[in-house]
C-alpha cells in the first residue's frame, strides 16, 4: 500500500535508512535515472546506486568513479538537509531536496524543473526592461517555492507512513489477550492498550499519565514492586502472582527500554495454571498407582489367606479367649481390605466427570445426608451464597469430599459443637467452599502432615486417607485446598475452578467431528434432544460457519480433528467464550491434551450416552 501511494507522487522520491540502504522508493525514481531493478529493491545499497549513476555519466565526466562515490557517501552520512539544482547529461534540469528523518536516514525528492527554467529564461529575455534586482528576486522566489513544495511533500509522506505504522501497531496490541504498556523512569504510564481491566478486573482502562501504583492498587503494586525495581536496574524479570481481588493467576514480564523506562506485558494464566495443577496431580496418581499396585496385590493375597485361616479357626472348638482373638483378627483383616480399596480409589485412573450442577441443590442434599449422623447437641449450618446458574462440577465426588470433611469435623468436635459450610464465588474465577468447626483445631503436626496418606489423629479409628482423597479430587479439578485454624476451631477451604455450564434449550448446534459414523450418531443424539444440527469436520470449517451463521447456540466438538488445529484451538476462536462449547475425546485421562481441555471446557469421554450428553447441555432432560 505504501508503494502504491508513493507512485501517485509526480516527483521521484527515495528513502534510505541510517545504514544507507534503500527503505522505499517510487517508480518515478527508477524511471528518472534509468535504474536496474536490483537497485530499487528494499535493502539496495546507496553506494551501489551512486556508482551505477556515476559510471553512466550522471554527474558529468568523473575521472575516478570510486572517488566520486566515496565523496557522496560521506556527504550522505552527514545527514544534513540540502537543496541543489543541476543539469543532467540529457539536458534535463532537476532540483534535489534532502531531509533527514528523526530515526536516522533521509528522504530525497527529485523534481523536474526544466519547464520552470525555460520559463525563467523566457521571462529574462522578455523582461529586459525590468531591473536586475526585480529579476533576481523573482528567481529567488521561484527557487524558494520549489524548495518549500518539495519539503512539504517529503514531510507529508513521512508523516503518513509514521501514522500508518502507529495505527497498525496499536491495532495489533489491542487485539492481543494481554495488557501491554510502558512506564517511564517515574513509574508513569506513557502507553497502554485497553486490556488492563480484562486481565485484572476492577482496574481502569484509560491509564496513560497515571502512576503504576495508582492504576494497579496498593496490594498488586506491592507484589510487583521488587521486580519493577530490578527492571529499572537493567534486568528482565518474568514472574507470576495471585491477584487478591479476583484470585486470578497473573504472569508479568518486565523489559527495560534502554532509556530508563520499562515495557510491561501481563496476562491472565489462571486457566493454564489450573490445567498444570490437574496434569501434575494426574502424574502423581500414575506414579502412586505404579508403586502401590504390586504391593496391594500381594497384601490382598495375604489378607485373603489370613481371613481364610481365621474362618477355619472360628469353626473349631477353641477356648473362649481364643474366639475373641479370632474375631479381632478377622476385624483387623477386613479393615485392611477396606484400606486397600480406598487406596485403590485414590490411585486409580478415575477421571472427573463434570456435569451441569445446581449448587443450591447439592448443598441442600448434603445437609440432608449429613444431619442424621450428627449428635443431638451438634449444629450444622449451610451458608449458600452461590449464584443461580448451573456450574460444571463432578457433583458426586464433590459431595463425597464435603461429606468427608463434615464427618471429620464432627469427630473433632465430640458430642457437641457447631459445623458451618460456607460457599461463594470469587469473581467468576473460583468456587470457594469452607468447612469450619468449633473443635480444638489442627495441631501444628496435623497442619504439616494432614494431607499425607495414612496420617491420622484418630488412632485405630481412622484410615488416614480421608483428607488426601479430598485433596486429590481438588487438584484433579485444577483447584487448591488449604487447612487452617480460626479463633473458634479448624477450617478446610476448597477452591475449585468456576466454569459455567452450557445452557441451551434446543436451538442450532454446530457439530464438529471428522468421523462420518460418529458424526451420524451424535447428530441423532442432538436431534432427539431438540437441537437442529449443522456439521463441520475441521477447525477452519467450523470457524467459517461460526462467522457466517448467526443463530448457533452451542458447539459440540471432538478434540482431535482432521487438518490443522484441535478442539482447543476452536474454543480459543469462539466469541470471547459467549458461545457455549462441549468437547469430546477418546484420549486417556492423563493425556496432556485431555487435561488441558478440562481447563477450558466440559469434556465428554467417548463412548458416552445420550443421557450423559443431556446432563451437560440440557440438564432437565437428564434429571
Amino acid at each position: 500500500m505504501t508503494t502504491v501511494g508513493l507512485n501517485l507522487i509526480a516527483q521521484a522520491l527515495s528513502i534510505y535508512d541510517s545504514d544507507l540502504r534503500l527503505a522505499v522508493c517510487n517508480s518515478r525514481f527508477q524511471e528518472m535515472f534509468d535504474l536496474p531493478d536490483h537497485l530499487v529493491q528494499t535493502g539496495a545499497r546507496f553506494d551501489d546506486t551512486i556508482r551505477h549513476m556515476a559510471s553512466k555519466g550522471e554527474y558529468g565526466t568523473e575521472e575516478d568513479v570510486e572517488t566520486a562515490v566515496r565523496q557522496r557517501v560521506e556527504q550522505a552520512r552527514a545527514f544534513v538537509p540540502h537543496y541543489v539544482e543541476r543539469v543532467r547529461p540529457n539536458g534535463q534540469t532537476i532540483s534535489i531536496e534532502g531531509s533527514p528523518l528523526p530515526q536516522g536516514g533521509w528522504v530525497t525528492v527529485y523534481t523536474d524543473i526544466s519547464r520552470a527554467k525555460r520559463s525563467e529564461a523566457l521571462l529574462r529575455a522578455r523582461s529586459e526592461e525590468l531591473s536586475d534586482q526585480v529579476l533576481t528576486h523573482a528567481e529567488d522566489l521561484a527557487a524558494t517555492n520549489r524548495e518549500l513544495a518539495a519539503t512539504i511533500t517529503a514531510l507529508e509522506e513521512a508523516k503518513r507512513q509514521l501514522t500508518e505504522i502507529e495505527a497498525r501497531t496499536r491495532l495489533t496490541t489491542e487485539m492481543m489477550p494481554a495488557h501491554i504498556a510502558h512506564v517511564d523512569h517515574r513509574g508513569l504510564y506513557t502507553y497502554s492498550n485497553r486490556r488492563l481491566s480484562s486481565v485484572m478486573p476492577g482496574r481502569p482502562q484509560d491509564i496513560v499519565g497515571m502512576h503504576i501504583a495508582d492504576a494497579l492498587g496498593a496490594s498488586a503494586f506491592e507484589r510487583i514492586a521488587p521486580h519493577l525495581t530490578a527492571a529499572y536496574a537493567g534486568e528482565s524479570p518474568v514472574f507470576e502472582f495471585t491477584e487478591n481481588h479476583s484470585a486470578r493467576r497473573i504472569r508479568v514480564a518486565f523489559t527495560p527500554d534502554g532509556t530508563g523506562g520499562v515495557y510491561i506485558l501481563s496476562m491472565d494464566v489462571t486457566g493454564e495454571t489450573q490445567a498444570r495443577v490437574a496434569l501434575q496431580q494426574s502424574h502423581r496418581r500414575a506414579l502412586a498407582a505404579q508403586m502401590t499396585r504390586g504391593l496391594a496385590h500381594d497384601f490382598s493375597n495375604l489378607l485373603t489367606i489370613i481371613l481364610g485361616m481365621q474362618s477355619r479357626l472360628a469353626r473349631m472348638t477353641l477356648p473362649p479367649d481364643a474366639n475373641d482373638l479370632v474375631s479381632a483378627t478377622q476385624s483387623a483383616a477386613r479393615r485392611g481390605g477396606r484400606l486397600l480399596n480406598r487406596l485403590a480409589d485414590m490411585t486409580s485412573g478415575r477421571t472427573l466427570r463434570p456435569k451441569a450442577t445446581d449448587m443450591h441443590v447439592l448443598l441442600s442434599d448434603l445437609k440432608l445426608l449429613a444431619t442424621p449422623s450428627m449428635p443431638q447437641a451438634m449444629g450444622l449450618t449451610v451458608l449458600d451464597h452461590m449464584p443461580d446458574e448451573l456450574l460444571l462440577l463432578d457433583a458426586g465426588l464433590l459431595q463425597d469430599s464435603l461429606l468427608n470433611l463434615i464427618l471429620n469435623a464432627r469427630d473433632a468436635c465430640g458430642a457437641a459443637g457447631q459445623i458451618t459450610i460456607s460457599a461463594h464465588c470469587i469473581d467468576q474465577t473460583w468456587i470457594e467452599i469452607t468447612v469450619s468447626d468449633t473443635g480444638p483445631g489442627f495441631s501444628a503436626d496435623a497442619l504439616d502432615k494432614a494431607l499425607d496418606p495414612f496420617f491420622t489423629t484418630k488412632g485405630g479409628e481412622g484410615s488416614g486417607l480421608g483428607l488426601p482423597m479430598v485433596y486429590d479430587m481438588t487438584k484433579l479439578a485444577g483447584g487448591d485446598l488449604q487447612l487452617g485454624n480460626t479463633i473458634t476451631g479448624a477450617s478446610v477451604t476448597l477452591r475449585l475452578p468456576y466454569r459455567a455450564a452450557p445452557t441451551t434449550s434446543g436451538g442450532l448446534t454446530l457439530l464438529v467431528e471428522d468421523s462420518e459414523a460418529l458424526r451420524a450418531t451424535f447428530r441423532d443424539m442432538l436431534i432427539d434432544l431438540g437441537h437442529a444440527v449443522i456439521e463441520a469436520t475441521s477447525v477452519d470449517e467450523a470457524a467459517a460457519l461460526i462467522a457466517d451463521v448467526e443463530d448457533i447456540s452451542l458447539v459440540l466438538s471432538d478434540i482431535n480433528l482432521s487438518g490443522s488445529g484441535t478442539g482447543l484451538d476452536l474454543v480459543e476462536r469462539l466469541d470471547g467464550g459467549k458461545l457455549p462449547c462441549v468437547l469430546m475425546t477418546s484420549l486417556p485421562a492423563d493425556d496432556p491434551l485431555h487435561v488441558a481441555a478440562l481447563a477450558v471446557a466440559p469434556v465428554l469421554h467417548k463412548p458416552f450416552s445420550a443421557a450423559q450428553l443431556a446432563a451437560l447441555i440440557k440438564p432437565e432432560a437428564a434429571a
